[in-house]
């Protein structure tokens, strides 16, 4: 109970009705009050100025005596007044005393100029103003009236100060604060006791409503109440009656439509008329993921990451009109389709619209890929063939007449059709690796011996190619690898004779090999100092038929890199590439330590 907002700002509200009502009425007593006291001391000290002008007019010779003169200003400041004598020319003659002044004015020069600015009323010939004096927090009362000295005309000025704030008003405020306090104290009693007696149905009330919240609706309301309370009871029970069937229906289609939503491999996203998503599937949550994340300021291009879909769905739900697009990039591709959604109960009105979006990057990429590996083929095919027909026809029609010319056409004849068997069989042995149907054994073998043989095998090839051709270990004597020799030395050959078609003469073509303790790793490189690989080919380098720098007419079938790739995946190796255009490029393959230390035969 002692916990109830309710009470607490019930409670809250009465003490501070009654403080407020007591503040207001202190204020209005003071305001009152003090205006009561200033027009009281303000009419007895008027009539105080009357009664000296009344006297000074009926005894003028009494201001002509000099003594008497210094006698009123000496003793004036008894009256409770300062009197200030001044002559016709604006000056001060006489005045009261500055040590006897009710409030010191030590400069009196802009005085009187002030004084005369005033506009004065008038009482029984007295010219009187008051004004409120914030600087020294009293009221105070300016009068005056012309004396005779002499027969000179003067004027007689009286400054009074008056306190609003007297004794008896202090003490009438203290008489209402107290008596509006034990009023308040009286007050709280029956007033806590009527809201306690209000709060807690109204408690238990909010008690049920929690448990609605919570998704219970088998707890009721008590009705037994009379009035308002007990009418919110019975409306809370029909409440929870009708909250507990419809929410147990929309459960249940709301089940049904997101199992179908869900199996759909489609992404799907329902928007409402203002295009904010309201319903999605889990397969849209994924369908992005290779889409770039850029700009992604509000929640629906976190959904969606293209500015364009969005605009083809406020396009869609304020044309009505079917939208498609397809999006398109190196790294991923979309088919957009948004339909509008139409009112059940009004199919003119469109109050959303459902877009569809399919992945269609790995059929694009199928695509392109079947039309790339035929052409690639053909083309790898049609120059031997052209090359073979070239020499068998004149050979057929008998035009090579010499027998060495023609044993000259039968040796090219031989290339070439060598050369078109080893295409095939690089192919062959390349969709076997590719389709897993081609198997060899892995096990511990001696590296160190592998390169030396290698570098044995090449010298002459390089020298004789005008390149320079070394070994560098950066370790030291390798550790025992796992792999098959055979392959190794097959990727080694590969990267050996790529190297060496695009080095020139003068260049150098090195096998740097290291080794890596806490990655258990043999890194193996071939870096050469050729022509390089664009940036733009880099990415390609390792594709079946690809080519870098068609146009210098290299030759080779443009399978070897991906041969060489398709082995270590296999072994379950990697290899990488870095290259600067020009300048050469260092390809890199893995090797693992081997768990046993000697080689296997």
């Amino acid at each position: 109970m002692f916990q109830s907002a309710l009470l607490k700002r019930t409670m809250t509200l009465v003490v501070l009705s009654l403080l407020a009502s007591a503040i207001l009425a202190t204020i209005a007593f003071l305001v009152a009050g003090r205006s009561a006291a200033i027009s009281l001391e303000r009419d007895n000290n008027l009539e105080q100025d009357i009664q000296y002008k009344a006297f000074f007019d009926s005894n003028p010779e009494f201001f002509d005596s000099s003594d008497f003169r210094y006698f009123f200003f000496s003793s004036s400041y008894a009256t409770g007044h300062d009197y200030y004598l001044v002559n016709s020319k604006g000056s001060i003659v006489s005045s009261t005393g500055i040590e006897h002044r009710n409030v010191a004015v030590t400069d009196t020069t802009n005085l009187i100029p002030v004084l005369n600015a005033l506009k004065y009323k008038e009482q029984n010939g007295i010219e009187y103003y008051t004004f409120d004096s914030l600087k020294i927090n009293y009221t105070i009362i300016i009068a005056r009236f012309p004396v005779t000295i002499e027969g000179n005309p003067y004027y007689l000025y009286s400054l009074s100060y008056l306190n609003g704030f007297n004794d008896l008003i202090v003490k009438y405020v203290n008489i209402l604060l107290l008596s509006t306090l034990m009023a308040a104290c009286a007050m709280l009693v029956p007033a806590y006791a009527f809201v306690c007696r209000m709060v807690l149905p109204l408690q238990k009330i909010n008690e049920v409503a929690m448990e609605y919240g919570k998704g219970n609706f088998s707890i009721r309301a008590d009705e037994s109440h009379k009035g308002e309370i007990g009418e919110l009871g019975q409306s809370f029970n029909f409440l929870a009656d009708r909250l507990s069937k419809s929410i147990s229906d929309l459960t249940a289609e709301r089940n049904q439509l997101q199992d179908i939503f869900d199996v759909i491999s489609d992404g799907i996203v329902v928007v409402d008329k203002d295009s904010v998503p309201v319903t999605t599937n889990k397969a849209i949550h994924k369908l992005f993921e290779r889409a770039e994340k850029n700009n992604m300021f509000t929640e629906r291009l976190q959904l969606i990451p293209f500015d364009d879909v969005w605009t083809d769905f406020e396009d869609c739900i304020a044309t009505g009109e079917t939208k498609t697009r397809q999006i398109d990039n190196r790294d991923y591709a979309y088919q957009c389709t948004i339909i509008p959604k139409y009112d059940s109960t009004d199919s003119t009105s469109i109050i959303g619209a459902t877009g569809f979006f399919r992945d269609i990057f790995e059929e694009q990429k199928n695509e392109r890929f079947r039309q790339d590996y035929v052409a690639n083929i053909s083309h790898e095919l049609r120059t031997p063939l052209q090359t073979l027909r070239g020499l068998i026809e004149p050979l057929s029609d008998g035009m090579v007449k010499k027998e060495a010319d023609r044993q000259r056409y039968y040796q090219i004849i031989l290339n070439e059709t060598m050369r078109l068997s080893r295409l095939i069989d690089d192919m062959l042995e390349l969709s076997k690796l590719q389709s897993r149907t081609l198997a060899f054994k892995t096990f511990p073998f001696n590296l160190n011996t592998l390169i030396s043989n290698i570098e044995i095998r090449f010298k002459p090839i390089m020298k004789e190619s005008g390149i320079r051709f070394s070994v560098q270990n950066n370790y030291g004597e390798l550790p025992t690898v796992m792999g098959n020799p055979d392959r190794v030395e097959q990727i080694l050959v590969i990267l050996l004779d790529n190297a060496k078609k695009y080095t020139p003469a003068g260049k150098s073509i090195t096998i740097l090999t290291d080794y890596i303790e806490t990655e258990k790793k043999v890194y193996i490189s071939v870096a050469d100092t050729g022509q390089g690989i664009h940036e733009y080919d880099i990415g390609h380098i390792f594709d079946r038929f690809f080519k870098a720098d068609r146009a210098r007419g290299k030759k080779g079938s443009g399978l070897g890199l991906s041969i060489a790739k398709e082995l270590l995946t296999y072994m379950g190796e990697t290899i990488t590439v870095n290259s600067k255009y020009e300048e050469g490029s260092t390809f890199t393959f893995t090797l693992t330590k081997a768990e046993v230390p000697d080689a296997w035969d």
